[in-house]
């Protein structure tokens, strides 16, 4: 039997939740670049605006808000694996800083990593360090979210010369598919 939140989440759309992670860029916009990740409950409009009006502007016509989410775990991994979300939640997302490389970057990663392939985190560090000092580097925030209905959508604001964010958001059907499995798994508790 489906329930009335499961059977309202798959009323919404690809763009619903493209319109909702493009929110969720929008708020982290005003962070520092280095900030924690972001994680935000994706609530239907008119739900938060009936339980909470005052939270809602009345000219606000997204179905989708996101609602941002305090969270103490400094483990993402473990944040996410230990996650779940009441019913009136019919997704969440994820905003979090990325390091993009030029495809002509694996070379390099693979001389700083094969020495350390015994050691998984050795390893990780190298190529967090490798990422970090490439000259070739480009910052940009992700913004990865899931729906009960299966939708899923990751975007990319990149970091400009300035310092700010890009207005201009990137998607491929490729980007983040680890991290959208993963948040697609806190729906399903």
């Amino acid at each position: 039997m489906t329930s009335s939140a499961d059977s309202g989440a798959a009323g919404y759309s690809q763009a619903d939740l493209g319109n909702a992670l493009a929110q969720c860029l929008a708020y982290t916009a005003d962070l520092p670049w280095g900030s924690a990740p972001t994680l935000f409950g994706l609530v239907p409009t008119q739900i938060l605006a009936a339980q909470a009006p005052g939270l809602v502007d009345p000219d606000d016509d997204s179905s989708l808000s996101p609602v941002v989410q305090e969270t103490h775990a400094a483990d993402l991994e473990e944040l996410l694996t230990t996650l779940s979300w009441p019913r009136p939640v019919v997704g969440c997302a994820l905003v979090t800083e990325i390091t993009l490389l030029p495809p002509d970057a694996e070379a390099d990663l693979d001389a700083a990593l094969e020495p350390l392939l015994a050691d998984p985190t050795a390893a990780d560090e190298a190529a967090r360090q490798a990422a970090a000092t490439h000259p070739g580097r480009q910052t940009a925030r992700l913004a990865a979210g899931v729906l009960r209905n299966g939708k899923r959508v990751a975007l990319l604001a990149l970091k400009n010369d300035d310092g700010s964010q890009s207005g201009d958001l990137q998607t491929h059907p490729d980007l983040a598919p680890n991290l959208l499995d993963a948040l697609a798994q806190t729906l399903q508790h």
